[in-house]
């Protein structure tokens, strides 16, 4: 072989190798560069896609970079100037309507279809002649929820789609009005006989989906995405299967829209949006998300009703959505209890501390963003601080009656959290096992409130009673206070495993402190009291 030709052979394989690695990138087998990468802000609801990315990488190329988020939030982050390529939420009305969010979505594609609906049990449903029934209306359910005789889960909707879609839903149908709902038709008292069957709630439509399943022998139904709902039924975990419910007045659809933000990025995201609509992945998607195609054409398959779905009107103004959520958390829905027991140890002491007091003062409404004004303590409510180090240091009871930040219930919060200091050991279990004793008396006094209990520790347990006593002792107490759920949260140097445990033995969640500002954590465990 010449030396001119091997020169060509070789640059004919280095050329080759260059081409390839380009179309392997292209396919997803490489790393795409940055005009084919997505940074997409995305709720919760979004992960059950993830089975899908690679496949929607190697058809289009492009990499799609998922941060999970709650929906206010995260419309309050791209108002904000957040960084992100693109959004993907169930629904992007509000972040169309919010000030600073809507001006930054260039373009918007529907991806997929789920409406918003009331799942029964079946045996509930057939004594109530709610089976097989096209002719049944929200305020059918809300007669049924007023005198007793129907209980449900829903997500609490400041701080989950599927909660403030259902909110909508049942505001306007009950506000007895076809156009669009405004904040001069909300009928609170309508709602708040609706809201007296609520007996369940979360910050997120999973999470309330799970909790359901623990609780379906004493819950009657769940509002939530017809697609959770349908999973449900498939999913092998209900003693008796869900009758869905499509309320006559009608309901509000979630489109689950795939927004452009980054104008850059358009080439990128009408690849994605494109690849997403095609007929195959829209089958695919109902086969494997049980939810609905958004493409005309695309012929729903046997799991879904015939019946003719009414669409109501989502509200035009922010004003409005903003006023329906005020309404719901102050005056519609159960009272909360939350139950907070903080360790006040010395390893608390310093930074640690402070950021303790900054995130509760936090919510008596000194935090004025948007999932601030939401997260304060509401009124009607009642808060308890129980503070521990080797024993419990002190129990503290708080009622909200005035929810002015200045007022005196507000101001007592702040200035007793203002006071607390820290002390030795650790007890966790003991100062845990006293939360559920005052939530026995207080469920006792008034069983028609929703109890929640918060967890805060930064350590190891190292005094007081051992995990096993604490579960012997939860497990004797009586049905409706071991249906009180903790919600542990992860700081400094606390026991991941242990809080785990904690939070699958009541039914709660673990949020993690560590890695999020402590502030945050709170916000969002506020999503589920």
């Amino acid at each position: 072989m010449s030396p001119v030709n091997g020169a060509r052979r070789v640059a004919a394989l280095v050329a080759s190798l260059v081409v390839a690695g380009s179309l392997l990138g292209a396919c997803g087998g490489g790393t795409p560069d940055a005009a084919n990468t997505l940074d997409v802000m995305a709720g919760s609801e979004i992960k059950d896609l993830e089975p899908l990315l690679p496949d929607l990488e190697a058809a289009t190329g492009v990499h799609l970079n998922m941060t999970y988020i709650g929906t206010l939030e995260g419309a309050e982050k791209i108002a904000g100037g957040a960084a992100a390529d693109a959004a993907w939420f169930s629904h992007g009305k509000y972040l169309s309507l919010l000030p600073g969010a809507g001006s930054r979505i260039v373009t918007s594609q529907r991806i997929m279809l789920s409406p918003v609906v009331l799942g029964v049990r079946k045996s509930v449903a057939d004594r109530l002649g709610w089976s097989n029934n096209p002719n049944v209306t929200w305020k059918d359910v809300q007669a049924k929820a007023a005198d007793g005789s129907f209980t449900f889960a829903m997500t609490n909707p400041a701080a989950s789609n599927s909660g403030l879609t259902a909110l909508i839903g049942v505001a306007s149908a009950l506000s007895g009005s076809s156009d669009a709902l405004d904040a001069g038709k909300i009928d609170t008292a309508a709602l708040r006989a609706f809201f007296k069957g609520q007996a369940l709630t979360a910050g997120s439509s999973g999470w309330l989906a799970d909790a359901y399943v623990r609780a379906q022998g004493t819950v009657d139904g769940i509002i939530n995405y017809e697609s959770v709902l349908l999973s449900l039924n498939a999913g092998g975990k209900l003693a008796e299967p869900l009758v869905l419910v499509y309320p006559n007045e009608g309901i509000v659809t979630a489109d689950y829209p795939m927004m452009l933000l980054n104008a850059a990025k358009r080439d990128a995201w009408t690849k994605v949006a494109d690849w997403l609509r095609t007929p195959d992945v829209q089958k695919r998607l109902m086969a494997t998300t049980s939810r609905r195609p958004a493409v005309p054409g695309v012929a729903l398959d046997a799991r879904f009703p015939s019946q003719t779905l009414i669409e109501l009107p989502y509200p035009a103004r922010l004003e409005t959505i903003d006023a329906l959520i005020t309404a719901y958390l102050d005056e519609a829905r159960k009272p909360a209890s939350a139950v907070f027991v903080l360790d006040l140890s010395a390893s608390m002491d310093g930074d640690r501390i402070t950021s303790l007091k900054d995130a509760l003062s936090a919510l008596t409404g000194t935090d004025t963003s948007l999932t601030g004004r939401f997260s304060r303590f509401r009124a009607r409510e009642d808060v308890t601080i129980i503070t521990f180090s080797s024993t419990v240091l002190d129990e503290r009871d708080f009622t909200i009656d005035d929810t002015n930040p200045d007022g005196s219930d507000m101001t007592a919060i702040r200035d007793y959290v203002g006071s607390l200091t820290t002390h030795q050991t650790t007890g966790i279990y003991s100062a845990l096992d006293r939360a559920y004793a005052t939530v026995a008396d207080k469920q006792a006094a008034d069983p028609s409130r929703l109890y929640s209990i918060v967890l805060m520790t930064d350590g190891l347990n190292n005094d007081g009673i051992s995990p096993e006593d604490f579960a012997a002792a939860y497990g004797a107490r009586s049905d409706a206070v071991r249906r009180v759920a903790v919600f542990p949260i992860l700081f400094g140097e606390a026991d991941s495993k242990a809080m785990q445990a904690i939070a699958d033995l009541t039914g709660g969640r673990l949020f993690d402190a560590k890695s999020n500002a402590l502030g945050d954590i709170f916000k969002q465990i506020r999503g589920y009291q």
